[in-house]
Formats: structure tokens, C-alpha cells, sequence
């Protein structure tokens, strides 16, 4: 009998039961506080399988969440350009996303988060960690105002994407993006660097 080389083949319970943990563990404790090592320890799988099969925290958080986007690929695009159009670019960026075959997903996800406690935190670490902070904090010139003005843009975004979105209140469900991002990104722009 011939021995097999090289890696065994995933156990695909192992990776769903990595899953449930990290959900369990982001929704409890934050991203910011959750660790692999506790992942893995509620997981009942060695700290090293996680990083096989997700690589990163980032990564398995984002697993975790089913998201159908990576920020850490689309916030940089909302980053490059003049610093005054930052506000439009956002806004730009947010639409592009839901008005694209992602959005469904994401809407899905909004909308159980509405209604659902767990959801919710788990969304509000996903906006916080992943898009907020890394979006906000490189347009923020005071660190201390970090926290505020990222949670004064959530509100023009997540505002957005309740009446366009959820609600679909007209004439702002059939809006043109381009007539959005002209209205809402002043809104923004101001938020992210003017006066408050």
C-alpha cells in the first residue's frame, strides 16, 4: 500500500464548527478582543487549523460573516483621489456595492440585523472594524475625533440604506446614484473633516 503525501484533505465540520465559534466569539466579545487562540479553544481545533483554512482574522471575521464584500479590497478606492471628494467617493462606493449583485446579501444581512440582536452586533463589528475605521481613520486629521465623526458618516450611510434600500421611499428608491452622491456627500465630506 502506497502512503499518501502532502495534506490531508478539510473536514468540512471542522471549518463550519471554526465558523459557529468565531461567530459565537466576534457577537460576545468584539472583534477587537476576540483572538484565534479562542476561536480555536471553543472551536476544539488547534489554533493552526484556523489559520489554515481562513489565514487571517480579518479574513475568518469576514467568513464568519458571510460577507458578500471585502472592504480591504473597496476601501482603498473611496481613499484615492483629492481628500475634499472622500465624502462623494464613500457614498459612490456604498451604492456601487448595493446596487450590485452583493447587495442582496448585504440587504439580507441589514435586515436581520434589524430584528435580530446577535445580527446586529455582529454587523455593527463588521461596519466598525472593517469599513468605518479603515475608511474614516485616514481621513481624520484628529485621532481623538475618530470614533464620532466615523459614527456621524454611519449615520448618513446606514440613513441611505434604510430609505433606499429597506423602505424604498421614492423618489429616493429610483434615484439616479450619481444625484445621491452630489446630495449625500457634502454630508459626509463635512463629517469626515469639516466642522461639527
Amino acid at each position: 500500500m502506497v502512503k499518501r503525501s502532502g495534506r490531508r484533505p478539510g473536514n468540512q465540520d471542522t471549518k463550519s464548527s471554526i465558523l459557529e465559534a468565531a461567530r459565537r466569539t466576534f457577537a460576545e466579545k468584539g472583534f477587537d478582543k476576540a483572538s484565534i487562540r479562542a476561536i480555536a479553544g471553543d472551536a476544539g481545533v488547534d489554533p493552526a487549523l484556523v489559520h489554515h483554512y481562513f489565514g487571517t482574522k480579518e479574513k475568518l471575521f469576514l467568513a464568519a460573516m458571510n460577507a458578500p464584500i471585502d472592504p480591504a479590497e473597496l476601501i482603498p478606492q473611496a481613499l484615492a483621489g483629492p481628500p475634499e471628494k472622500a465624502g462623494e467617493r464613500l457614498i459612490r462606493l456604498v451604492l456601487s456595492v448595493w446596487d450590485s449583485p452583493a447587495g442582496g446579501a448585504a440587504l439580507a444581512m441589514f435586515r436581520s440585523a434589524l430584528s435580530n440582536e446577535w445580527t446586529a452586533r455582529l454587523l455593527r463589528e463588521f461596519v466598525v472594524t472593517q469599513i468605518l475605521r479603515k475608511a474614516v481613520s485616514q481621513m481624520v486629521a484628529d485621532p481623538d475625533e475618530a470614533a464620532l465623526r466615523s459614527a456621524l458618516v454611519a449615520t448618513q450611510i446606514a440613513g441611505m440604506i434604510m430609505a433606499r434600500y429597506v423602505l424604498k421611499i421614492e423618489p429616493l428608491a429610483s434615484a439616479e446614484p450619481e444625484l445621491l452622491v452630489a446630495a449625500m456627500g457634502p454630508n459626509v465630506q463635512r463629517f469626515l473633516n469639516g466642522p461639527i
